[in-house]
């Protein structure tokens, strides 16, 4: 089997933060700290949208669009509509959020890995970064890697992280002691 080779970061792959959108991942109930940073950082380089995403794992992409939008599918039928909930909720929490912030939004709903989600989005939507929250000292994270940390190793536009909460450098408890 050949390994075929993996496009690297490299001059001519910079994308120009001046006048690109910013894809930003969010959460349901997540701290504005978030999108007001990403709408801080769009203010000041341009941005003419952001992108807001939310990454469901419990579904599954059918198929992935040129716009960054995709079709979905639930891994439970049983809760197949239970995503239309989630979007509004998202739309409502950007709303609030970003109130004021005088910048173009839109939330898209993705699915499957976050990382593959918002890089497959970042890419169709000609992104010059991708902005995600961070909480330290997570188990999950601790374990599997964090969503900026895959960002970060398997595409080439910057990833801006946002600190959510930080760890004492003097609590010489474990993170998954706290």
């Amino acid at each position: 089997m050949d390994a075929r080779p993996v496009p690297q970061p490299a001059l001519d792959r910079m994308v120009d933060p001046a006048g690109h959108p910013l894809v930003v991942g969010v959460v349901p109930g997540q701290d504005p700290l978030v999108v007001r940073t990403a709408a801080a950082w769009g203010r000041a380089v341009g941005a003419p949208h952001l992108h807001l995403a939310y990454v469901d794992p419990a579904r599954y992409v059918v198929h992935e669009r040129a716009d960054g939008s995709v079709a979905h599918m639930s891994l439970d039928a049983d809760t197949d509509d239970a995503w239309q909930r989630t979007r509004d909720e998202l739309r409502a929490q950007a709303a609030e959020h970003l109130a004021g912030q005088q910048v173009v939004w839109r939330v898209h709903y993705l699915a499957g890995r976050p990382d593959r989600a918002l890089t497959h989005l970042a890419r169709a939507v000609d992104a010059s970064a991708i902005v995600v929250g961070s909480r330290s000292g997570r188990l999950r994270e601790l374990l599997e890697g964090s969503i900026a940390l895959h960002l970060a190793y398997h595409q080439h536009r910057p990833v801006l992280t946002v600190p959510l909460s930080v760890a004492d450098w003097q609590d010489p408890r474990a993170p998954w002691q706290r």
